[in-house]
């Protein structure tokens, strides 16, 4: 029998995100592009491409639930005490890697998730009866629609630096779900 080498028994990477993870990130990534993309226009595109970013929405909170490992909400939302902590070492230049997401990254993602479904529901309200037509529902959900613009600037601008932080490139690893293994202070 020919021995392996020892880099056969240690995977250069562990899977961390799955593909209904990937999946539902890079989906709604682009419907809320498009989404943005037609905002300036009230019509059918427009609509529909916020109900599939609503159904796109459930899907995340209930795999969030349901899913296993780093999809899990369970495995990625943090304390406050332990998101205070990671804000600290980071700001000093001691921040620990994460293998899924850090404290911060959870509670982003738990921020987006959230402006998502107020944008989601404003839109929807204004198709209704009950609301159709009212300015402050319109202009309350063109200013949500810039939160959530300036939160995906700072999602991306957290992922590069934490990324570069890490020597790590990220956006791969949310497109292959794979990332390298942990080690010392690392947390898997």
């Amino acid at each position: 029998m020919i021995p392996r080498p020892s880099s056969a028994l240690s995977p250069s990477k562990v899977p961390v995100w799955d593909r209904p993870v990937r999946l539902l990130h890079w989906t709604q990534a682009i419907v809320l592009a498009l989404a943005w993309w037609t905002g300036s226009e009230i019509g059918p595109a427009h609509e529909y491409l916020g109900y599939a970013a609503g159904v796109l929405l459930a899907a995340r909170i209930g795999w969030g639930f349901a899913g296993a490992g780093h999809a899990r909400f369970a495995n990625f939302v943090a304390s406050r005490a332990r998101t205070r902590d990671y804000a600290r070492r980071l700001v000093a230049g001691r921040a620990v890697r994460y293998v899924g997401h850090n404290p911060l990254g959870g509670w982003m993602i738990l921020w987006l998730l959230t402006c998502i479904a107020a944008l989601v529901l404003t839109g929807w309200l204004y198709t209704t009866d009950w609301l159709w037509g009212y300015g402050w529902l319109a202009q309350l959900h063109a200013i949500l629609g810039w939160v959530l613009l300036a939160s995906v600037c700072m999602h991306v601008t957290g992922v590069i630096g934490t990324g570069i932080a890490q020597r790590e490139n990220l956006v791969a690893a949310m497109i292959t779900g794979r990332k390298r293994p942990p080690a010392g202070d690392d947390v898997p």
